[in-house]
């Protein structure tokens, strides 16, 4: 089952109906959908789909002969070109007649066993381009290696590509699709158990509860997902144990670097070199109070929600989940699930809020949304705001996002009005989001004001629902 992906697919089909050389650079992290991105796109094209091992040149050489000589006879063929030179020219020529797609899967691997590879592309791109029909598509999961051997300014292909695609997560309403019979509640917990990676997404089962789930996977030492965190860092970076100290400290609450620091036990200067890989890797989020632009205040998150739950939940559990007691271990998680879904909750309101931007349907056109904390000057405290969003020196949004079981009170309102004092906008819209809607006082309150939107979580789903429905 394929879904999603749609605009990536649209612009694959615009540069594959131009009839012309194209070369496209796919990346994004492991189990993130490229690969079934690319199959869906090639399926009825004339294409050769390659995957590169990590082996030796001579085996990837034999496989991607292999797939070049089946594609144009037909046979299985154990013969080999002499070069990867030899080979690609070989489709440069096939192509100079048809359109044709090459796909070349996990290329880091490839061009690490062929020193040469890179500048072999980059001759025959320079040399059959205005001849050629090749649709080029080079894919990897080392995002480290395809931006700095790929993309960069000083890679031998740079300048070569007419289109590049980061591949990242499904957001809520993707995920959502793969669905059909979690509760909306549930949908909004294992977004925020698995995120929206796919081939995590496939690990849920929905004709089982949250709760079933979690045991079966996160808590059941012989599932996929319970060595993933750790086996995934161990292909991506060297010194698996410090980042995965760092992940861990961050996920039980080190958010500033200094707390990081003292967490690992590590020199602040290292452990904001780790950070940052971790950042580039998409696994780790830096935020600065919004409309800032000193790095002095950064705050420091899981981005990824699978590695979030993770290293939330299970290390602390291992013992007890080692020894087979998943119900022992549930129940300890349990009472921190309200708690752990606030910040998921806010992810899923500001997707919200893109989408009735997108659709011309929100008061304020802003052109960036985020998190806001600082010093109350009158109040000598720090406050905090959920979301905040500017569209010039006049105009912003500001909102606050509840998951709890209580319905959101006119207090919460009156603490947000002001907190927004705190900023010199004349004009001001209000955005209430509440997992179980508003007490009266508080809905009375907003009309009265004319200025304030109150969404409960049923209205984002019945939105994306109504959004779903227009698309079919």
């Amino acid at each position: 089952m394929f879904i999603g992906r749609e605009r990536e697919l649209q612009a694959l089909d615009r540069l594959y109906m131009s009839n012309k050389f194209e070369f496209v650079v796919i990346y994004g992290r492991r189990r993130v959908g490229k690969t079934a991105l690319i199959n869906q796109f090639i399926r009825g094209k004339n294409a050769i789909y390659f995957m590169g091992v990590e082996s030796n040149a001579k085996q990837n050489l034999k496989n991607f002969s292999k797939n070049i000589l089946e594609y144009h006879t037909g046979i299985e063929a154990e013969s080999s070109f002499q070069s990867f030179q030899a080979a690609l020219e070989y489709v440069f020529k096939l192509s100079e007649n048809e359109r044709l797609i090459l796909a070349v899967d996990e290329y880091p691997y490839v061009a690490r066993s062929e020193g040469s590879l890179a500048s072999t592309f980059q001759l025959l791109i320079d040399k059959y381009k205005d001849s050629s029909k090749l649709m080029l598509i080079l894919c990897g999961s080392s995002m480290s290696y395809m931006e700095d051997h790929v993309l960069a300014y000083k890679a031998p292909l740079y300048g070569r590509r007419t289109a590049q695609m980061k591949i990242v997560p499904f957001d809520f309403e993707e995920t959502c699709r793969y669905f059909r019979h979690f509760s909306d509640e549930d949908k909004a917990l294992i977004y925020g158990i698995v995120g929206g990676t796919p081939q995590y997404l496939l690990q849920m089962n929905d004709e089982l509860s949250v709760e079933e789930n979690i045991k079966n996977t996160f808590l059941n030492p012989t599932s996929a997902l319970f060595e993933e965190p750790e086996n995934l860092l161990k292909q991506e970076v060297r010194e698996p144990s410090l980042y995965n100290a760092i992940i861990t400290a961050i996920a039980t609450g080190a958010a500033r670097m200094s707390e990081i620091s003292n967490k690992v036990g590590e020199d602040t200067n290292v452990c904001s070199t780790y950070v940052k890989n971790l950042v580039s890797l998409g696994l780790i989020r830096k935020e600065i109070p919004y409309g800032e632009r000193t790095s002095r205040k950064a705050l420091y998150s899981i981005e990824d929600n699978m590695f979030r739950f993770w290293y939330r939940f299970v290390p602390e559990n291992n013992s007890i989940i080692a020894r087979g007691a998943a119900d022992l271990a549930y129940k300890r998680i349990e009472p921190f699930l309200s708690d752990y879904m606030g910040n998921v909750f806010e992810e899923i309101c500001k997707q919200h809020l893109w989408k009735l931007l997108l659709a011309g349907k929100c008061p304020v056109q802003f052109s960036s949304l985020g998190r806001w904390w600082g010093n109350n000057p009158t109040e000598r405290r720090q406050e905090e705001i959920d979301i905040l969003g500017e569209q010039d020196k006049n105009t912003a949004l500001f909102g606050e996002c509840k998951w709890t079981n209580e319905k959101v009170d006119l207090g919460i309102l009156e603490t947000l009005i002001k907190r927004s004092n705190l900023f010199p906008y004349q004009e001001k819209h209000f955005y209430l989001f509440a997992k179980s809607g508003f007490t009266k006082g508080c809905v009375d309150k907003a009309s009265e004001m004319g200025n304030v939107t109150l969404v409960s979580y049923q209205d984002i789903m019945r939105a994306m629902k109504e959004n779903e429905d227009v698309n079919i």
